[in-house]
């Protein structure tokens, strides 16, 4: 049903409006962004156009290309709020008042069409309140569309259904949420602060107070409360100071009006001076001068991160707290047991929220695997809830709650020593109000290894690899290392898949679901083989990385690459030798190796060169391909998303671009049947390449860039041995270059900057800190 919204108009250019606007351009879909007209303004569409401007500039950023913005129109209610007559759904995101959001939908009742969709993206008012006094049409055509903050970045979108809304209205609206802003959906139920941020909401009040009424610092209630509880790194305070500290006492107020009298949220409401302090003085987290954290510039022009002291209100240095007991790292139980304050304050938070969560399941929502998912993807915890309480045991909670005379919830009581989730026959299954099991809903079209592993076993499997039978004739090569990076284990598994393809399956398909597809070679291992003075098991690492890479490009099957995340050095390399890729919106593509000291080693540059060559942009002759490669990998850079991607070469024009990472795998295994029949592999690239007057080129504006203080000495270096491969190496403008002698070029100039010291100390700095070494 995604096919009839062709068209949408999002009324309210504020941060939540314009992002969901960027959202439906980023889907290749036009938007109709509307604003009020401004105070004695010359342009009326000021507003909106603002909000425009304003995205281009943000980072991240809220479009994925240059050309999403660009279907983006803008205009204002009063002069055109009739063209909501050309859309096919009208997303209401104004200011949270009621009488202005009924006073906009009397408008709309008259100018749109009958089956136009009309949602608002409302956090706090029920669709109850909103629809008052409308038409039975319109009130047929409205539900609550709740998108998170950022929405190109958050996977949530709560969507409400009205008693009265009429059910294929709905599945519209959801089908294009799902597939084109690529959110995965929780159903609410029309109650305050629907699911997310009612639990979240009432979380961070529960450990604020904790921390402030047991004495703990900021450090320490983010260690307890932060990583073993599976919540983002950020811990308690640090996501406060993300997500905006002066949104705290809007939302508690929000919450307060419209919760039913005994909400157990009320006990957590109370005067926070050091919090309205902050406010007042501009600290209002990371968009303001700082938070309960803030980076303190030094004399000498380098940062100290501070912390502010929660019973003083001044900052004073960060400090490190001293380390949890090993067990309660990983097991809850353990946790809310150790002596004194870590387990007083883990158990006052858990034994509260969980609770107040399983309060909610019928309230508002239908099972535990929506409010699950809900703060899974809209809060970025690891675990939700129900999950937490299977790890902690609900009947050990129930009985703690019992102990210290406070109600047990009545879906706890049904639970009894049973877990809310458990696989049966391979099926993932959820715990229902009826007290029995529900296989956990995937919706129509979604295919998840995870749940191939479940119930299969796979192929084959190395220390870094495994194989898995996707169905229909179809083999899925999954990366398993940590980062999933990529090392000898990966390639003899791939040349092992190459082998097996053939008489067994029709297609290989390479994905998993870690956050990022490969972060690239593991450099730990590489280091550890040059520093022991291993130099044949770097060669063969080489070596084996062309052989198995190539394997892929010649395969007499289709190969097509499903990245998500982080596809960087030889994880953009697989990308370059697969027939196609199918890549999640969010992947983020790149050849860096320039930035350790290295250059790419199997089989990148001839890849990408090719690829270049052949852009419709890109101007004839060998120079041209060449210094746009150069430019690409010498700087390191990475795409901020799959559709700047195919801008910057790294992706063709007629590759896949999936916006929901759920449907990833179904679509690329569906991409790589499509090239079943007739399937032939490419021939053999041959490469006319400038030779010694391209080098000569390429170091003109390297020197000119180390004038002025853009690239370091060892930049120099660098540049120099990735100049030696694209240009051709000893290669003459009229002379031919077979891929083999690129590969040949590429092995040296790998092995050169291995052996080179000063590569060891920008590798190292990388595994240390995450950060390039300037050197």
């Amino acid at each position: 049903m995604s096919e009839a919204v062709k068209k949408v108009c999002v009324i309210g250019a504020g941060v939540m409006g314009a992002g969901i606007a960027a959202q439906v351009a980023n889907a290749g879909v036009p938007v109709l962004l509307l604003d009020i007209v401004p105070k004695d303004a010359t342009d009326r569409d000021a507003v909106a156009k603002g909000a425009v401007a304003k995205m281009l500039k943000t980072e991240p950023a809220p479009f994925m290309s240059a050309a999403a913005a660009r279907l983006v129109e803008t205009g204002n209610i009063d002069d055109h709020l009739d063209r909501v007559a050309e859309c096919d759904w009208i997303v209401e995101a104004i200011v949270e008042r009621l009488d202005i959001k009924q006073a906009l939908y009397a408008r709309l009742e008259q100018l749109k069409r009958p089956g136009t969709a009309v949602s608002s993206n409302t956090s706090t008012i029920p669709l109850g309140h909103l629809v008052e006094g409308r038409s039975e049409q319109f009130r047929r055509d409205f539900l609550i569309t709740h998108f998170f903050n950022p929405p190109r970045y958050m996977r949530l979108v709560e969507i409400v259904r009205g008693e009265h809304t009429d059910v294929a209205v709905a599945e519209k609206v959801e089908a294009f949420v799902d597939r084109f802003t690529g959110k995965r959906i929780v159903r609410a139920k029309d109650t305050p602060g629907f699911i997310a941020n009612r639990i979240g909401t009432y979380w961070l009040a529960v450990a604020v107070n904790a921390a402030l009424d047991q004495g703990l610092t900021v450090e320490e209630a983010d260690q307890i409360g932060g990583r073993p509880m599976g919540v983002p790194k950020t811990g308690i305070f640090g996501l406060i100071d993300l997500v905006g500290i002066d949104l705290m006492p809007l939302l508690s107020k929000s919450l307060s009006a419209t919760l039913p009298a005994g909400d157990p949220y009320f006990a957590t409401v109370r005067d926070l001076p050091l919090v309205d302090r902050m406010i007042a003085e501009g600290y209002t987290g990371r968009k303001g001068k700082g938070g309960f954290y803030r980076l303190d510039k030094r004399p000498d022009g380098s940062r100290a991160k501070l912390a502010i002291d929660l019973a003083s209100g001044d900052y004073r240095p960060e400090q490190k707290p001293a380390a949890l007991p090993p067990a309660a790292e990983k097991d809850l139980a353990a946790l809310v047991t150790v002596p004194g304050k870590v387990g007083d304050y883990a158990w006052t938070i858990l034994g509260q929220v969980l609770s107040y969560a399983a309060m909610l399941v019928g309230e508002a929502a239908d099972d535990v695997v929506a409010i699950d998912d809900a703060m899974k993807l809209g809060y970025n915890w690891k675990f939700g809830p129900f999950e937490l309480i299977d790890r902690l045991g609900p009947g050990k909670l129930a009985e703690r709650l019992r102990a210290e005379g406070r109600a047990v919830p009545a879906i706890l009581e049904t639970a009894g020593e049973r877990s809310f989730y458990r696989v049966e026959g391979g099926v993932r299954q959820f715990l229902g109000r009826d007290g029995a099991y529900h296989n956990v809903p995937r919706a129509e079209g979604v295919l998840l290894l995870e749940d191939v592993k479940r119930r299969s076993a796979p192929v084959a499997t190395s220390a870094s690899a495994a194989l898995w039978d996707v169905g229909d004739g179809v083999l899925c090569l999954e990366f398993t290392a940590k980062m999933n990076a990529l090392d000898g284990e990966v390639a003899a598994l791939i040349e092992q898949a190459v082998a097996l393809v053939p008489g067994r399956f029709k297609a290989l398909v390479i994905y998993n679901e870690g956050s990022n597809f490969s972060a690239g070679a593991n450099l730990g291992l590489a280091l550890f083989a040059v520093k022991a003075g291993a130099w044949g098991e770097v060669e063969k690492l080489v070596a084996a990385g062309q052989r198995a890479f190539k394997a892929l490009k010649y395969a007499p099957f289709p190969v097509v690459s499903a990245p998500s995340g982080l596809a960087l050095g030889g994880g953009c390399e697989v990308l370059l030798h697969s027939d196609a890729v199918q890549a999640h919106a969010e992947s983020y593509v790149g050849l860096v190796e320039c930035g350790v000291g290295l250059v790419p080693g199997w089989g990148g540059h001839g890849e990408l060169l090719d690829r270049l060559a052949k852009l419709p942009t890109m101007p004839k002759g060998p120079m041209p391909a060449v210094m746009k490669a150069f430019e690409l990998i010498s700087t390191a850079q990475v795409s901020k998303s799959a559709a700047q991607a195919k801008e910057m070469g790294f992706l063709r024009a007629s590759d896949g671009v999936t916006m929901n990472r759920d449907r990833l795998l179904a679509d690329a295994k569906a991409r790589a049947l499509a090239l079943v029949d007739g399937y032939q592999p490419p021939e053999p690239p041959v490469y006319r390449l400038p030779g010694e007057s391209g080098r000569v080129g390429i170091a003109g504006a390297v020197a000119d860039f180390h004038r002025k203080r853009v690239a370091t000495d060892y930049d120099v270096v660098v540049a120099g041995r990735l100049a030696e491969v694209l240009t051709g190496g000893e290669a003459d403008l009229v002379d031919v270059v077979s891929e083999e002698q690129l590969l040949a070029l590429e092995r040296a100039a790998f092995l050169e900057s291995a052996r080179d010291e000063r590569t060891h100390a920008r590798v190292e700095s990388m595994l240390m800190t995450g950060k390039p070494l300037r050197n």
